[in-house]
């Protein structure tokens, strides 16, 4: 199978991580304080994957410059973007509780999340993309870091969606049409990047890694640490001690 296309397979899995939670909201009623664990676990696993594959990696292949201007440049990109979406209507779009407002409350709040999830989303689906270019197939870990970290973003977000009033069409089709994109990020990330010099890729890896911190920050531990309190951050350290073990093991 070409690299490109195992690419987007795998950033079509990490994708459907995330319809896999909306499921999951759906039809079954988690306690809000069980989806603030699940958060912040997966938020643990994240930074861990940050931390140990993704801003390490690149640091070794592009250089510390490199690594610091694209980190600095997917985080304030990320805020600037998540801020106007924030105006929009989109500001607890990761929410399970009452916080997102329907359309009634808020005219072109809709779009305005479904363009938020895609934004939370691509980046991880590049990196994905982006780990299969040094021919040892995918980074396990970081897979496994976005497919764990995105069943609760799926979940604590339908959920969010479904206690707005949004109905089945406008969830699935937020979730399904991600995941198709998902796969599509993935899938450009390595096709455009596969003749790339390491510098190119390590400042697009950064750029990645620098836009997923801030989204941790931003979206996943407000959401976490709302139910779950004193206890965020043992979840957050367990998911973190998880991902590094997996990480470690492969």
């Amino acid at each position: 199978m070409p690299v490109w296309l195992e690419a987007g397979w795998w950033g079509l899995v990490g994708g459907l991580a995330l319809v896999l939670g909306a499921l999951i909201a759906w039809w079954v009623t988690v306690p809000r304080r069980v989806v603030a664990w699940i958060m912040a676990f997966g938020a643990g696993v994240l930074i861990s994957a940050l931390a140990f594959d993704l801003v390490d990696e690149a640091e070794r292949t592009g250089g510390l410059g490199a690594v610091v201007a694209g980190f600095l440049t997917g985080a304030v990109v990320y805020v600037a973007a998540n801020a106007l979406l924030a105006r929009r209507g989109a500001r607890h779009r990761k929410r399970s509780g009452d916080q997102q407002p329907s359309e009634e409350e808020s005219s072109g709040s809709g779009a305005a999340i479904a363009i938020g999830a895609l934004l939370d989303g691509v980046p991880e689906s590049v990196v994905l993309g982006l780990s299969l270019l040094s021919g040892g197939g995918v980074g396990v870990s970081v897979l496994a870091a976005v497919v764990i970290s995105n069943v609760p973003e799926g979940l604590s977000s339908a959920a969010g969606m479904k206690r707005a009033g949004r109905g089945a069409r406008y969830v699935f089709g937020v979730w399904g049409g991600i995941a198709l994109l998902s796969g599509l990020a993935a899938l450009l990330g390595a096709l455009l990047l596969r003749e790339a010099s390491p510098t190119a890729v390590a400042v697009i890896t950064a750029v990645a890694a620098g836009a997923i911190l801030t989204m941790i920050s931003d979206t996943m531990i407000p959401e976490a640490f709302e139910r779950a309190h004193l206890l965020t951050g043992l979840i957050t350290a367990a998911g973190f001690l998880t991902a590094f073990a997996i990480e470690r093991a492969g």
